[in-house]
Parts: structure tokens; sequence; C-alpha cells
């Protein structure tokens, strides 16, 4: 049995006075200016491993790379979002190119995955982000692992940060995955093929310029620096957050709000986590130019202040230490899946 709760006119509200805000407005000189920044310091950094030869201090430029693809990773996202150009079919073209000329990520195949995200996030059965995997990201997996299986789930949360330098890979395999389907469509196979010849230079250039040995530390150093910042970056947005159940129907505003937390930080924790600090924000107005998302927070935040909806917030070290507690207990003590006072009092 399913329950209901209406109040839509709370986010129809709230839209109204972001839109009469302007916070919606299109940003390009600073997209501009952020995409000419990056390719800058991409061109830089492989004129450096140039520069540098047959040595390992190319671990310095790998590990630079790896924060540089994050950056475009970060552009893709926005473009993918319809935050950069009012054009969709301009947003999707500059979201594969700095996907993937730039990450090595397949846009339709993240937009598929991340779209279902957003329109249930957290909720069981719905949010592909909690789904069963090599992290049990809801109560009750972890009982039905044994032995070693078992005893790494269990310490999940310890583990789940180094197993984030493992996650650049992980994406790139997903990324050219499509090419081996036959379901696969068209256009998921074009960009497959994209990811598959940008990564097979990438390895040519590194052979061309380091010995094999070298070349494979390099990738190494890359992929894991890639992996760990870009994980990062999601990881405080939603774990241990509510879990809400398969059945359960909760207004737009509250769905969105209620299973997401901010991180609070200067611009440094902008730039490091590509705008993805302001996730209720994010969440409630997809669309909106990154940098819009900083004026846009003390505006949400009093909104939902002043409608008793809970609006989560607290410190980067903060939000780690949270993921990292709820991943090592998700299965180790009993707890209602969907925890948070204010959905409880609308369950009532």
């Amino acid at each position: 049995m399913t329950e209901t709760y209406t109040s839509t006119n709370l986010y129809t509200e709230l839209a109204a006075i972001v839109r009469e805000s302007g916070l919606l407005r299109r940003r390009y000189a600073w997209y501009a200016c952020s995409f000419a920044l990056a390719v800058a310091a991409f061109v830089a950094t492989w004129l450096v491993v140039a520069r540098l030869g047959n040595s390992w201090l190319q671990l310095l430029p790998a590990a630079a790379l790896g924060v540089l693809m994050t950056q475009f990773g970060f552009l893709g996202h926005d473009a993918a979002h319809r935050q950069v150009f009012r054009s969709g079919r301009r947003n999707d073209w500059a979201a594969r190119i700095c996907a993937g000329v730039f990450a090595g990520l397949s846009l339709e195949w993240w937009k598929g995955k991340h779209n279902r995200h957003h329109a249930a996030p957290n909720q069981v059965g719905r949010d592909p982000d909690i789904a069963p995997g090599v992290i049990a990201m809801t109560p009750g997996l972890i009982e039905h692992r044994k032995g070693v299986s078992g005893w790494l789930s269990r310490r999940q949360g310890w583990l789940f940060f180094p197993l984030l330098t493992l996650e650049g890979l992980n994406l790139h395999a997903a990324s050219v995955r499509p090419l081996l389907s036959r379901t696969a469509a068209r256009g998921q196979r074009w960009e497959s093929g994209l990811v598959v010849v940008r990564l097979t230079a990438y390895v040519a250039v590194l052979l061309v310029v380091l010995p094999p040995g070298k070349a494979a530390a390099f990738v190494a150093v890359q992929s894991a620096v890639f992996g760990l910042c870009l994980g990062s970056s999601f990881a405080p947005n939603h774990k241990g957050m509510p879990i809400v159940p398969a059945g359960m129907r909760i207004d737009f505003l509250r769905r969105q709000v209620l299973m997401s937390r901010n991180v609070r930080g200067g611009r440094l924790v902008d730039i490091a986590l590509g705008g993805l600090n302001y996730q209720i924000e994010h969440h409630l107005f997809p669309s909106m130019p990154r940098p819009s998302l900083r004026r846009a927070r003390p505006l949400i935040r009093d909104y939902c202040l002043r409608h008793d909806v809970s609006y989560a917030e607290v410190g980067l070290l903060a939000s780690y230490g949270i993921v990292i507690d709820y991943l090592n207990h998700v299965g180790l003590r009993a707890r209602d899946p969907f925890d948070c006072p204010i959905v409880a009092e609308y369950r009532r």
C-alpha cells in the first residue's frame, strides 16, 4: 500500500521566485572562460609530459591530468543538464566533447543512468545509485553476503575511498560496453567508438614518450586520481540521507530536498566538487547554471526553513565522515530505512 503527500504548490511557488530572481539565466561568459582554462591546462599538461620524457617525474602530470579530466567531467555534466546553452543540441555536443574527448566517458550511457537518479533520489528500485553492487547502499543487502564478500561489506565504509581509485577504470569500461551489446542504440555505439578512439590515442601517445612500465604507472596514477576526485564529488550528496521505500510517493520539493545534502565551503570546494556541493539547489533546478547555485542557496534554504522542510548542510570533512559511518553500519544495525523526522511526520 502506498501513501501520497500532496504539496505541489510549494515547488510551484519556489520555481516562480527563482525565475523572477534571474538565477536561471544562461552564464555564457562563465562557461566560456571555464572551458578555455580547462583546455589550456590540458594542453599545458601534455606539453610538460613531452618535455619530461623518460622520467618518473611523469607521475606528477599524470595526477594533474586526473584532476583536469574530473573538471571536464563536471563541464560535461553541466551541459548534459542543459546548464550551459539554451539549445539542447548545443548542450549535447558540448557534453560529448567534454566527456568523450577529454574525459573518456560516454554521454548517452551516463545520461540514462543519471536521469533515473534525479527522478527518484535514494528510492529503492528506482535510483540506480543505490542498486546492489560492490558497495551495499541499503540496509539488508549485507545480510546475504558471506565469506570474503561479507567481511569486505561490513567494512565497506573504510574501503569506500580506496575503492574509488578504481572508479575511473570502471567508468571507461562502462562507456565502451555498448560496443559489445546488440541492443545498444546507434548513438550509444557512436559515442562508445569515440571513447575507444580517445583512450587508444591516449595510450599510444604515452608509449611514444615512455617505456611500457612507466606508461602503465602513468595510466594507473591518472586513473586513480580521476576516480577518487570524481567519486569524492558525488559521495557526500545522498549517502547517509533517508532511503525511500519502493512504494512511497512524495511531492517533488520534499523528494529532492530531504534526500540531498549540501556541503559548505568556499570557492575551492566549489571547484573541487564541480558545484555538486549545492546538491539541493541542483536537484530542484537541474538546468540552473553552476555559478548561480551559490547565489540560489540562501534563497532556497530560507524558503525550506519557512515551510518546515529540513535542509541538510555540513562541512566537507563532516560529510565524508557521515558517508564512512553510514556505509560501515548500513547492514549492522536495525534502523528505519526512511528515518528523516520531517518525512516521518508526513507518514502519519
